[in-house]
Parts: C-alpha cells; sequence; structure tokens
C-alpha cells in the first residue's frame, strides 16, 4: 500500500490534485536520487585507480540517467490491482496501486513511487482488457500539456460495458502535433507490439510492418526492455541500432535517452563497413551484382588463391642438429587446416605451430625432450616463418577485393562457374586503380572488403542488434550485419511494400537466411496508429503491384484526417504546392514537403523567393521552421504531422522502373499523422484512381 507520507490516490475529493501531487513527491524523491548519487563518496571504496575510474564512471552514467526531464511526464499511468502481485489470490490480499513511468522512482524509504513499464508489474498497463483484466480493476491513463498533468482517464476492467471503448487519451496522445526527433511511444504502447517489446533475448524477431504500425518504436523500446531485463549480460557484449542514412538515425536518437538509456550506439551498414573512404558510385547492374551473396564464393576463392602446395622440405637448425620436416608432410598439415575451414588468419597462425609440432616429435624420436617454449622457438624459427609466408602468404582484403575488381583474369579465375561473364563484366572496373588509397569504392566494395576482412579475422560479435528498414538490403549487407550478432540476437524491422532498392528482399525468409538467423519469428503489424484512416486506404491500393502478399493496413484513428488531392495545371505547380504549405503551417506542428531529387532545386528556389524558411531532413530539432523538404529518397522512416507530395509521377519517374517508383511512392504517401495533400499536373498511376477532386 502507499505509505502514509504520500498523497493516497483514492482520496476522492479532488483526484486530479491528489495526482498531482503525487507528481511532485514524485519529482522531488528523484531529486533526492540523483542528489544521493552525486554525494556517494569512492575514495575508500575502490582498490585501485582503475578501479575508481571505472566506478566513478558508471556514477556519472547514473546521475545523467536521473536527470528530471521537465517536459517529458515521470508517469503517465496507474494500475489499480485487485490483489497484491504475487499473492495467492486465496488468501485475499488487498489490492496495491502503481504509477508506472518511463523510470523507476522511490522514496527516502525506499518504496516505490514510480514503476519502471519494463517491469513485470507493469506489463498489465499494456496487455490488460476486459476480457483478460489480469487482476485489474482500474487502468488510469494521465495526460499531459507541456509537462503539467492536466487530465485522466479511468478504464474499469471488471465492467463489460467498456469493452468497446477507445481511450480518448491514447487518441490523443498518438495524434499530438510532433515537432522535431521522434518521441517514444511508451505511454501508447499497444498489447501486439507490448508481445515483441518483451520478448526474450534468446530468439531474434522479424518484424513486418506497414507504415504507421509503429515498428521502429516497437525496435527501440525493445532495446530498452533487454537492457532492463538482461543489463549485466549487454553490458558486456553491447546493443548497436542500424538505421538506413545518418538524417534517421537523427531523427530516433532521443527515443532511447528518453526511456533512461543513454549508451545504446548507433550507426548505418555504410558505418559498419567502413575500412575504406567511399568515394564512388555503381551503375544499377554493378551494385545488384555486387550485393549478391554468390561474391561471397567468390571472395572465399579469391582470399584462398594465394595457398600454393610446399614443393620442398623445411629444414630447422637447431645447435648442432638438423630437423627435416619433408614436403608430402607439410603438405598434409596444409590440406587439413584448409579441410578445417577456419578462418583464414587463424589457419595461417596455426601453421607455424603444426610445422614446429612435427620437428618436436622427430626430437622426441631422437631421444629428446623439448618442452612447450622449444615448440615456440621453432616456430619463431626463419626457416619456419619462410615457409608459412611461401605456403600461406598474409592477405591484406582491401588489396584483395582491389586485384578482384581490377583483374580480369583473376576475377574470372575465382568467379568460373559462380558469376556469368556478362555479370563479371559488370563489377569489372574500367580503369584499374593503382593502390587502396587511390581506388575510388564504392558502398557496395566496402562490403566486399568487410566479406574479405571477415574471412581473414573473425569479426568481433554483440548481444543485440537492431535493424531497421532491413528490406532494403542487399544479401551481402544482410551478412555484414549477420556477422554484428552470430552470437547475440537481432531484432529486424521492416516493410516488404518499401523496399527500393534494385536488390530489396521480396521475402523476410531469404532475408533471415542471409543474416544467420533462419527460422526465427517473423511478427507482422498491420494496425496502424500513426497515418490517418483515409491516407492508408488510398496509399494501399499500390499494394497489389508493389507487395500483392502484404495483409493491408488498418488504422485505429477515428480521425479521418484532412486528405486532398489536387490536379493542377504545369505552369501552376509551383504555386500550388506553396499554397498549399502555408496552409499546413496555419495548424500546430511539423509539415513536410517531398518531392523527387529532380524537383527539389525548384521548390528550394520557390520557397526562398516566397520567403518561407525550410530545413532539411535530419534538422528537424532547429526551431527556424517547421517545414522540411525532403526529397523522396530520404523520406523512409521519417513522419510529419502534414505532408504536401509534389508531382507523384516525377518520384516515380527518379526510380529505375516502375515497381521501385510505386514504392517508393507507397513511401512518401505514408509519412503524414495528420494530413495529406497530393499536388500533381501529370496523371496519377492507375492504381491511384483518375480522380483529383479535392477530398477534405
Amino acid at each position: 500500500m502507499p505509505s502514509p507520507a504520500h498523497p493516497s490516490p483514492n482520496d476522492p475529493s479532488d483526484p486530479l490534485a491528489r495526482e498531482r501531487a503525487h507528481l511532485a513527491a514524485s519529482r522531488s524523491a528523484l531529486r533526492a536520487m540523483r542528489k544521493d548519487a552525486e554525494e556517494l563518496n569512492i575514495a575508500d571504496v575502490a582498490a585501485n585507480w582503475v578501479n575508481a575510474k571505472v566506478l566513478q564512471g558508471e556514477i556519472e552514467a547514473r546521475i545523467k540517467a536521473l536527470a528530471d526531464l521537465s517536459h517529458t511526464p515521470l508517469f503517465f499511468g496507474r494500475l489499480d490491482y485487485l490483489h497484491a502481485p504475487g499473492v495467492d489470490l486465496a488468501e485475499g490480499a488487498a489490492g496495491e496501486n502503481f504509477y508506472i513511468g518511463r523510470r523507476h522512482v522511490h522514496d527516502a524509504d525506499g518504496d516505490p513511487m514510480v514503476i519502471d513499464w519494463r517491469a513485470p508489474v507493469s506489463q498489465p498497463f499494456y496487455r490488460a482488457s476486459t476480457k483478460d483484466p489480469m487482476d485489474l480493476k482500474l487502468r488510469r491513463r494521465f495526460g499531459y500539456t507541456g509537462g503539467e498533468l492536466t487530465a485522466y482517464e479511468d478504464e474499469h476492467l471488471t465492467d463489460p460495458a467498456e469493452a468497446d471503448r477507445t481511450s480518448a487519451l491514447l487518441q490523443s496522445e498518438i495524434e499530438r502535433p510532433r515537432v522535431g526527433p521522434m518521441r517514444d511511444i511508451v505511454a501508447t504502447i499497444q498489447p501486439e507490439q507490448d508481445e515483441i517489446v518483451r520478448a526474450g533475448i534468446g530468439g531474434s524477431v522479424c518484424v513486418q510492418g506497414a507504415p504507421g504500425t509503429g515498428k521502429t518504436a516497437v525496435g527501440l523500446h525493445r532495446v530498452a526492455y533487454l537492457l532492463y531485463a538482461h543489463r549485466e549480460r549487454l553490458a558486456r557484449s553491447g546493443t548497436l541500432v542500424i538505421g538506413p542514412n545518418r538524417s534517421f538515425l537523427h531523427y530516433i536518437e532521443q527515443v532511447l535517452p528518453a526511456l533512461g538509456e543513454l549508451e545504446v550506439k548507433q550507426a548505418t551498414v555504410d558505418d559498419l563497413v567502413a575500412h575504406v573512404e567511399v568515394r564512388g558510385t555503381d551503375e544499377a547492374a554493378a551494385a545488384t551484382v555486387k550485393g549478391d551473396a554468390r561474391m561471397a564464393q567468390v571472395l572465399r576463392r579469391a582470399v584462398r588463391a594465394g595457398i600454393t602446395p610446399p614443393t620442398e622440405p623445411c629444414v630447422v637448425v637447431r645447435g648442432s642438429r638438423r630437423w627435416r620436416v619433408p614436403a608430402y608432410e607439410l603438405e598434409d598439415i596444409v590440406r587439413e587446416l584448409m579441410e578445417r575451414d577456419i578462418r583464414y588468419g587463424a589457419a595461417r597462425e596455426a601453421l607455424p605451430q603444426r610445422i614446429a609440432h612435427a620437428v618436436l616429435v622427430r626430437m622426441e624420436q631422437a631421444g629428446e625432450a623439448p618442452d612447450d617454449r622449444v615448440q615456440d622457438a621453432v616456430a619463431r624459427n626463419a626457416t619456419v616463418k619462410a615457409t608459412v609466408k611461401a605456403v600461406w602468404p598474409p592477405v591484406d582484403p582491401a588489396k584483395l577485393v582491389l586485384r578482384l575488381l581490377g583483374d580480369a583474369e583473376f576475377l574470372a579465375e575465382q568467379a568460373d562457374g559462380i558469376l556469368t561473364p556478362e555479370e563479371q563484366k559488370a563489377i569489372l572496373w574500367a580503369r584499374p586503380a593503382r593502390s587502396v588509397k587511390s581506388a575510388k569504392w564504392s558502398a557496395a566494395d566496402a562490403v566486399l572488403i568487410d566479406e574479405a576482412t571477415d574471412l581473414v579475422e573473425r569479426t568481433p560479435s554483440l548481444g543485440h542488434v537492431v535493424l531497421d528498414e532491413a528490406q532494403d538490403l542487399s544479401p551481402m549487407q544482410y551478412r555484414a550485419v549477420g556477422r554484428r550478432c552470430t552470437t547475440g540476437s537481432a531484432t529486424i524491422l521492416g516493410d516488404i511494400a518499401q523496399g527500393t532498392t534494385p536488390w530489396a528482399t521480396d521475402t523476410w525468409e531469404e532475408a533471415l537466411a542471409h543474416l544467420g538467423k533462419p527460422g526465427s519469428a517473423v511478427e507482422e503489424l498491420t494496425q496502424g496508429f500513426r497515418v490517418p484512416r483515409e491516407v492508408i486506404a488510398y496509399a494501399s491500393r499500390l499494394l497489389p503491384a508493389i507487395a500483392p502478399d502484404l495483409t493491408p493496413a488498418t488504422s485505429i484513428r477515428e480521425s479521418a484526417g484532412d486528405f486532398e488531392v489536387r490536379r493542377v495545371a504545369t505552369e501552376d505547380l509551383d504555386a500550388t504546392v506553396l499554397a498549399a504549405c502555408d496552409r499546413a503551417l496555419a495548424n500546430e506542428g511539423s509539415i513536410g514537403l517531398i518531392a523527387a531529387e529532380a524537383r527539389i532545386p525548384a521548390l528550394r528556389s520557390a520557397l526562398e523567393a516566397a520567403g518561407t524558411a525550410c530545413l532539411a531532413p535530419g534538422e528537424e530539432t532547429s526551431a527556424e521552421s517547421r517545414l522540411t523538404l525532403v526529397p523522396a529518397t530520404l523520406a523512409k522512416g521519417l513522419e510529419y504531422d502534414y505532408v504536401v507530395l509534389d508531382e507523384p509521377a516525377a518520384i516515380i519517374d527518379g526510380e529505375p522502373d516502375e515497381r521501385t517508383g510505386l514504392r517508393r511512392l507507397y513511401v512518401c504517401l505514408t509519412r503524414p499523422v495528420s494530413g495529406l495533400t497530393v499536388i500533381h499536373a501529370t496523371d496519377l498511376p492507375e492504381l491511384l484512381g483518375a480522380a483529383s477532386a479535392a477530398t477534405r
């Protein structure tokens, strides 16, 4: 039961005032927790300066995590249990009340004032229903304005009459205007999302999520949950969030810190494989071949191409004795190492020890008694080193790929029976580079170097990896991510319908196999929370052409949204788009003007001429403007309260084929939270219908 020192939440006189009092008391308790951490004295605790430094770092992280963010609600819900959790219901124990928030807060006596949303006792906040109350008699949601508690809403879970009622506060939180970076959904997680968030760390999970179903947020909250449930394990092995580009990572970077997790690293796939400077680009045909999983076989051959069967014996001189290992025995050793299928570098390190062991056998047969020190000395012998260098030469991964892409004869030899002559020609450089530094490496080349690097030396594995917008990765990129979690688990997030690369995956089963996680669970999210009903229904008309096997998304949003499709004359296109932006700016929240790459310069000039400030994707935290000018190629994963979509036909024409163009358009159509205005002068795709009358 609540401590007598705390305001009781059951006082019927003024419930909102009592809740505000509990909020004030909780904030005071959080400040006291932070002060206690700041006053910790470790002078006589640490055994040495190294331990002291580590401990001090942990204390500083704790202090930072206890910061009271004034505009972030300390708690967002309350659970009133019929019985005390964990107590036999037959004992008739009185129920308890728990406030659910982003972090745990306790008073001076250690009694909880706010329970972390990840704790088991908090789970009914997300999953309880009138059909399965989970021992709750009441679930209370709180509404905030600028950090101030302004409203509450109760759900009486033992009352069947409330079975179909939708929470007004839940709707209002989903529809709240959003300016700046992505925010957490901890107050609005739905049951099907919560099941994924709390899935165990032992297995990997793939989430197929339609636009607006919250798959990105689910993945981030899953990281926060796993860090709560398995903190010590993941502290040792590490966690990583992988996004499609820097703009996207900048957009989501505040979600985990808001949940109290400050140490999770974020990266793009390009960051993971940054062994060389990327200065070049590939044609689609070349990039597709380089991204094909068969390139792993080509690289494997190439890495081992330098291994040469020994033709001469290895003669080791020690003192007055000469010890001879014949060529046929050396060949057996080399063959055995190759058949063991260990990494090239590990085998190369083992080879001198195996030769030295053969010498020691001869020493023992001659009556000597050599020990491990003798074997190590023999392994370092100059003759043994020379033999190893000749038989199993060192491999530099970047130089190897440089040779593979620049030497037609070498490529043909390694790709024989794997790549067709046409495919080999597609990836062969027209002008071979002289050195690794002078080469104009492409992003796909960097992935090849990463594969070769792993063939030489094992890539360190993390405890958990979240891979977002996964549908756009090539098989070789999947392999690059997969080797970062070979001993850990992964959360894979994406939408087949939003795949816009020439190598985009068609099935998650295929993608999971490339990741090294075959058989992982695939969960589908189809209930939308972000995109208005009319907008998602309109965009879903494209699914038969871009992803016919997917279930169209539905929306729980009661509001149909502000939706308009307008056709104008070509000469009026820019002016109409600017007018639509002005109308959108009259509302609260963020505005995204999304257009084809080819249209961006003209629209930027038009906005500047009109005196309308705009931002680029990733700059949304700036207070200079609420309008972002978004190239269609960067729209994926982003969201805006209102979207003005410029000339869909230009977006389609900007892609290499119609199917990819329609997928790109699908992405752009599904970015709004409150309203969408489509302005076009050219015919829309047939699936979207010929009608262009305004619909509001």
